[in-house]
């Protein structure tokens, strides 16, 4: 007997899911091609990690150089952010509380304790 989906584990109902969009995707007239093992997805004649790409090219004809956008308000933008965090971090610096500070005498042996405010 078939669990219910909520006694199947989450890899279960995964599957389950997996399996039925599968079948409806056939169903609507969908077809699965057979790649054979060992076939590679990389560009035949190299290797894919060292291949360069060119560059884009415009249309034929067109020797203009491609419009630049005005961008200044942005940059503008992120500065001003840039400032008001360099101005915040100028923080106050908390009271630490007092600390107790070891008192030696004249010859370095441990005389007493006491309470220190830095």
């Amino acid at each position: 007997m078939p669990k219910s989906p909520k006694e199947m584990s989450f890899k279960a109902r995964q599957r389950d899911q997996l399996q039925r969009q599968i079948d409806e995707f056939l169903s609507r007239g969908g077809h699965i091609r057979q790649v054979p093992n060992g076939a590679s997805g990389a560009p035949a004649g190299g290797d894919w990690r060292h291949q360069h790409f060119a560059p884009r090219q415009a249309p034929a004809g067109d020797t203009s150089p491609p419009p630049r956008v005005p961008l200044h308000h942005v940059i503008a933008t992120i500065e001003a952010r840039k400032q008001a965090r360099r101005q915040k971090s100028t923080r106050i610096k908390a009271r630490r509380a007092p600390r107790r500070k070891l008192i030696y005498d004249d010859f370095g042996e441990p005389l007493r304790w006491q309470w220190v405010d830095e």
